[in-house]
Order: C-alpha cells, then structure tokens, then sequence
C-alpha cells in the first residue's frame, strides 16, 4: 500500500517529493549497519518496486562505497538484494545496463540453468550415458514407465551388493533425473510446472523418502543457483504437489549446501511461505471439522424439534460422524506436522547459532559478526511474524530446545519472545 502511495505522490509532485524520497533513501542507506535485518527486507521490497516504476533510474555511484566492504556486510548486500529484485521486475542485461561497470561484483549473474550432463567432457561423471538416453525419451514424450526403465541402468553408490534396491536411497538416479528434466523445461516457469506435473509420479517415488525429498531440493539447487525467482517458484510447486514436504525444506535450507546463500534474502522468503503454507494447511482441516461439526449440531436440533424416530436418526449421523472422526485425524496429524515443522527450524537455528560461538570462543573471535546479527534477526523474525501459531507449542519448545543449559545468546531471543506473551 505505501509504495502504490509514495509512487502516486511522485507523479502528482514531480518537482518536490522524488527529491525527499532520494533523501530518505540515502538516511536509510547510511543506517544499514544498524538496521534490523526485517526492515532492511522491507526496504530492499519497497526500494526495487519503486525503481522499476521510474526506469530504475538512481544514483548508484553515491552508492561506490560499499564496492570497498565485505561482501556480507550490510550495504553491499542491499545493493545485491535490491538489483536481484530489480530483475525480477525487468531484465537481466537491462540491470547490467542500469548500473555501473564497477558494480559487477554485485549484479545478478545470469539466471540460467546449469545442466551438468550437457557438456561432452563430462562423458566420464556417472549416469552421463543415463541422461543422454533420458534427454531423448523425454524428447519423444516418453511414459513415466518408460523412465522407470531407463533410471534402472544408474548405479546406486549408497547400496551395498545384498540390499534390496526398492528399499534404497539412490542419489544419483534423483540427480540424473532431475538435472536432465529440469534443463529440458528451462524456457520458462510454465514448461517447468508442466515437467513437475507430467512425471510427478516419478519424483513422488524417486523422493519416497525424507533423503530423497532433500537430495531433489539439492538437485533443484544446483540446476538453479543463479536464478532465485525459479528456485523459490518450483519449491512453491514442489510443497504444492507433495513431492517435498515442508520439513525437507527447511532441512535444505540449514542445510551445509547452503550456507552460502544463507544469509540472502530469497531463503528466508521461502522458508516463511513454507510456514505459512503449513499454517493454511492446518486451518483449512480445522475449518472442515469445525464445519461438519456444526452440520451434525444442526442436525440434532432438527430432529429434537421433528421428534424423528431414533433409529432414523442413528443412520443420518452415521456419516457425520465418521466424517468427523476422519478430520480429526486429519487436524491431528497435521498439528502434528507443523509442531515438527518448528522443532525442525528452531533445532537447526540453535545447532547453528551453537557452532559460531563455539568457534568464536575457540579461536578468540568476536561473536557479534554480520552472520550472527542475520541470524539472530531472522530467529527473532521467526518468534514475531509466527507468534500465534508458535505460542501453541511454548511448552515443547521450552522443554526440548530452549532449556536452561542452552547459550544465553540464543536463549535470550526465545526468553524475550516469551515475555511478549505475558
């Protein structure tokens, strides 16, 4: 609402207000170092959308000072932040043309697809002749059978002689399938969602189990890198069509493979519309019991006023009844799901947020780092913009993760959470 605001006031006052705005603008620039991580979020949101409506016209060299810091220090990552969001909104080449040459280390790289088994002097990488003949099937428009078959051929490097394949997680026989069909939809985001729904039953046996739903997310990744839009849609559609899960998710995103794009805005976007997709999941199943319940109230009222016979009213309710025991199940399994969606993220932070300190103490570091403030922030920002949902398991998060003998870095985020409860 208040960048359709600020942009309507810049075109009503063209001689005044872009001048305050351009001031404003640059305050908050000098301020980034001790901004709060949520808001430099929201600046880099609001700063993108409103360049994009005036050509993306801006000042960049007042900016050059930022080309002689660190790269994770905070005003050269809301300068990346902002040209990636940029992008999204136009061109890569038009953002290369918009800044200057001396920002290149900053400018997105260009968003294609990286096929590992597209290049001839790879022959050598196992599963390469796999993938040649999966590219032409897929080409023909092979049946997901007819990939099954050809996936046989790629060797297992986790399974011994004597196990039992079905039983097996095959890494390889994910990155194959995935790296080949991901790179054959690359064209746009709608051939991408149609490869997802024309082999989902393959990826649904292909990531059966919880390493599998990781290893394609890993795969996905690698495909992906330098293209966060098609990275954070096809997890969208991938949560959507069940073949990952919202735990998987946020297990890539802690995991090591990561850690290079941990800190970067576009992770955190999708791991808060993971959780909100976990929450709408849950309130929808609510909604549907609670809604049955009330037709089966309705219905004894009914026949409290008509005085049916009881044996009439026994088969009416049997329905009903089973229907509510049914979604009972169903909100208790996904309660249950979302408590382990959390347990999964507050663990990983804590596991985290462990390691720096143990390793700044060792080795004589200072613990307040560009890391340790993202991280931190992004705790608390979990805590703030989840906090309904959150409150419902305090206790299990107090008695599992957030214990006494826990670091008073870390657990003095969860304690200041629970005050604002109180």
């Amino acid at each position: 609402m208040y960048t359709t605001l600020l942009i309507e006031l810049c075109k009503l006052q063209p001689g005044s207000l872009p001048q305050v705005l351009a001031q404003a603008t640059e305050m908050f620039y000098m301020r980034l170092d001790s901004m709060n991580t949520t808001c430099i979020d929201r600046l880099i949101n609001w700063f993108s959308h409103h360049l994009s409506n005036f050509q993306f016209r801006w000042s960049w060299e007042d900016w050059s000072d930022c080309l002689t810091q660190d790269l994770d220090k905070p005003k050269p990552k809301f300068v990346k932040e902002v040209l990636e969001k940029c992008m999204r909104l136009s061109y890569h080449q038009r953002i290369l043309d918009i800044v200057p040459a001396a920002f290149s280390a900053l400018t997105p790289p260009t968003p294609a697809c990286i096929y590992k088994y597209g290049d001839e002097s790879n022959s050598s990488l196992p599963g390469y002749p796999v993938a040649t003949s999966l590219t032409n099937a897929i080409k023909t428009k092979a049946t997901n059978e007819e990939i099954f078959t050809i996936l046989k051929d790629v060797p297992n490097p986790n399974q011994d002689d004597e196990d039992d394949e079905r039983f097996s997680f095959n890494p390889l026989k994910i990155e194959v399938f995935v790296q080949t069909l991901l790179h054959l939809a690359a064209k746009s985001f709608s051939h991408s969602f149609s490869a997802l729904a024309k082999f989902h039953e393959v990826f649904k046996t292909l990531a059966e189990s919880d390493e599998g739903k990781l290893h394609v997310l890993r795969v996905m990744y690698d495909v992906w890198k330098n293209h966060p839009q098609m990275i954070s849609v096809l997890i969208d559609k991938m949560i959507r069509t069940q073949i990952v899960d919202c735990a998987a998710v946020a297990n890539w995103i802690f995991s090591p493979e990561l850690s290079h794009d941990f800190t970067r805005l576009y992770i955190w976007e999708i791991l808060h519309s993971t959780i909100r997709k976990m929450n709408k999941h849950v309130q929808k199943i609510q909604r549907e019991l609670e809604e049955t319940k009330g037709k089966l109230e309705k219905q004894h009222k009914r026949r409290d006023s008509d005085d049916d016979d009881d044996r009439n009213s026994d088969r009416e309710d049997g329905p009903l009844e089973e229907q509510i025991e049914r979604l009972q199940e169903k909100v208790e399994s996904a309660q249950s799901e979302q408590k382990n969606l959390f347990l999964v993220i507050f663990q990983r932070f804590i596991m985290l947020l462990t390691e720096h300190l143990v390793r700044c103490e060792t080795g004589g570091i200072d613990v307040i780092t560009p890391w340790y403030k993202n991280c931190t922030e992004r705790l608390q920002q979990i805590f703030l913009q989840h906090h309904q949902i959150i409150h419902q398991y305090m206790v299990t998060l107090e008695n599992l993760l957030f214990t006494a003998e826990l670091d008073h870095h870390i657990l003095a985020v969860f304690q200041q959470f629970c005050a604002l409860q109180t």
